[in-house]
């Protein structure tokens, strides 16, 4: 029967059946109203109704994205990694390897993404790629590892801008009081006192993201600038004065020092790929902003991929001027600012309110990417909960959409309480900062790789008709997506050196492991009450018989 329906059915510009004509003509019909944005009848094809606005242009998400990953940001607080794993070789090449990696990820996720354009994003396409009998466990695993991993990066992101705030702080020496000459830093900050810095500047974040979500598409285009701004003067600054010297182009391009403890050196350059991949993890996060872009099977896929080009540009930018300023490594990973950069612009400058100066903008951008990152968050946990998938998701309305905000509200709360109270781990162990750091990375890995991985052994036959198709480059994209991310969740639950200590120690793999045993028991309780993503008879030809799609599409004169 859902194949004769099929074959009747009028398509519309996505591959979904048209929907009835709302009654106004296109003249008569304001100009945004919702009533007939195709974006909108092929939600209802999908089953779902259209309860955010649509106001994102193509460069709003593309910059949203960019903003997501902030680099010069999110290569800053993690510096650590490839200085320990190789110095300047694993940090330019491998921020230049792992952004190639991540473009095949980003274009992948964009050719699914232009079929399946919606909010629930890796989690719906998983469940609409996977065969019938283990669609509905499939689509629950990536759910929850997309809604975890969104969430454990935004609190990531939070805390390292705790961490890199209260480091560069602390590029204003005293002395330490033993007479012996040494200095330390002004604030030596107690497991509590970092604590409540990061619960305001979560806080900070979600306010922001509530209170001025309607000029937050703005906010990401002043980032971006700003962005650029402080790039540049920072790389301006250290390369004109570089107080202590400059390196030669020899040892910043091709200089190797392993201060890990790993071997063999190429192992040790892999460990330190997680500098790199930490910054691009948020790639696949833009993907819940589907339901808030006029085009979402074009400008979303776009936006992927512009976006990680854009990052490569601007890492590449800071990252080469900051390696010709690096002073002796060695001094800097065994340094107590806890965070590097500081340390290399105190270095490069030559006094520490300048080298202060030039962090502030950093520590700005820092904001600006846990606002973006707590947006991207509250939309997937949103989208996920309205299918009940997360516990309360009906009784205490994570599933529903804050007429007064435009937002949801319910559901960006419950990523506020999550975040603050895995920070709590910090009072414990000082090694929370890695955790968070591996088990988001892996969490949102995983969770991209999963549909990559159904669609590609399956044949791609999904992707016939997607609006963004690569063609046989899919193949090649695919496929290294696939190998990237096998490689990367493990790699990314190593230890950061050897030998291990509690700051060296990676606890990804336990957070990791827990957030799936939170998932697999609450899948066992209400496991049977889940049915997946809503589908109508619409969904299940498109999940089931793709070629019925692309017939129909042509005879239908959309090609």
């Amino acid at each position: 029967m859902a194949t004769t329906a099929a074959k009747d059915q009028k398509f519309g510009p996505y591959g979904a059946p048209a929907m009835e004509a709302h009654g106004h003509s296109k003249e008569e019909t304001p100009s945004g109203s919702q009533l007939t944005e195709p974006a909108d009848e092929l939600l209802e094809a999908f089953g779902y109704t259209s309860e955010m606005n649509r106001s994102r242009s193509t460069l709003n998400v593309t910059f949203m994205s960019f903003v997501l990953a902030s680099v010069p940001y999110g290569l800053s607080t993690t510096l650590i990694y490839p200085l320990q794993g190789g110095g300047p070789t694993t940090i330019i090449w491998g921020w230049v390897l792992v952004c190639l990696l991540m473009t095949c990820v980003a274009a992948s996720l964009g050719e699914i993404t232009s079929v399946y354009p919606l909010a629930g994003g890796v989690y719906y396409q998983t469940y609409m790629l996977s065969p019938v009998w283990c669609r509905k466990l499939a689509a629950w695993l990536c759910g929850w590892c997309f809604t975890l991993g969104n969430i454990i990066i935004t609190l990531s992101v939070n805390f390292g801008t705790t961490l890199f705030f209260i480091g560069c702080i602390n590029v204003f020496r005293v002395d330490d009081g033993t007479g012996s000459g040494t200095t330390t830093g002004i604030f030596e900050a107690t497991p509590y006192q970092v604590y409540l810095i990061f619960f305001g500047i979560t806080t900070l974040c979600t306010a922001i993201s509530v209170f001025g979500n309607r000029w937050l598409h703005h906010v990401d285009t002043g980032t971006v600038i700003w962005t650029f701004l402080g790039t540049l003067a920072i790389v301006i600054c250290v390369l004109a004065i570089a107080a202590e010297g400059r390196r030669n182009a020899a040892w910043v391009f091709g200089g190797f020092e392993v201060n890990n403890g790993w071997s063999p050196p190429g192992w040790s350059f892999c460990i330190g790929l997680l500098h790199a991949a930490y910054a691009t993890s948020a790639t696949g996060m833009v993907v819940s902003m589907c339901e808030e872009v006029q085009r979402p099977a074009t400008q979303v896929p776009k936006a992927l991929v512009g976006a990680i080009l854009l990052n490569m540009l601007c890492g590449l930018i800071f990252l080469v001027p900051i390696c010709f300023v690096i002073p002796d490594i060695k001094a800097i990973v065994g340094g107590n600012l806890g965070q590097p950069l500081p340390a290399i612009l105190s270095s490069a400058i030559g006094n520490d309110v300048g080298a202060f100066v030039l962090t502030v903008p950093i520590i700005i951008l820092g904001i600006f990417c846990g606002t973006g990152c707590t947006t991207a968050a509250a939309r997937c946990t949103w989208a996920f909960a309205r299918d009940g998938a997360i516990p309360g998701s009906r009784r205490l309305k994570f599933d529903s959409v804050n007429q007064k905000f435009g937002l949801p509200l319910n559901a960006m709360m419950l990523c506020w309480i999550v975040q603050v109270l895995l920070g709590l781990i910090y009072l414990g162990s000082s090694a929370a900062f890695n955790a968070f750091n591996g088990s988001g990375v892996i969490f949102l890995t995983l969770s991209y790789v999963i549909p990559v991985a159904i669609s590609f052994f399956s044949g791609r036959k999904a992707l016939t008709n997607a609006k963004f198709h690569l063609g046989k480059l899919g193949w090649f994209a695919n496929a290294a997506s696939i190998g990237w991310c096998a490689f990367a969740i493990p790699l990314f639950s190593m230890p950061s050196a050897l030998p291990i200590n509690q700051s060296s120690m990676n606890y990804a793999c336990v957070v990791f492991v827990g957030g799936i045993a939170i998932a697999a028991g609450w899948y066992v309780i209400k496991g049977k009450e889940y049915d997946g993503p809503r589908t109508t008879e619409t969904t299940e030809v498109l999940a089931r018989q793709p070629s019925n799609v692309s017939a129909a599409r042509k005879s239908s004169g959309h090609v």
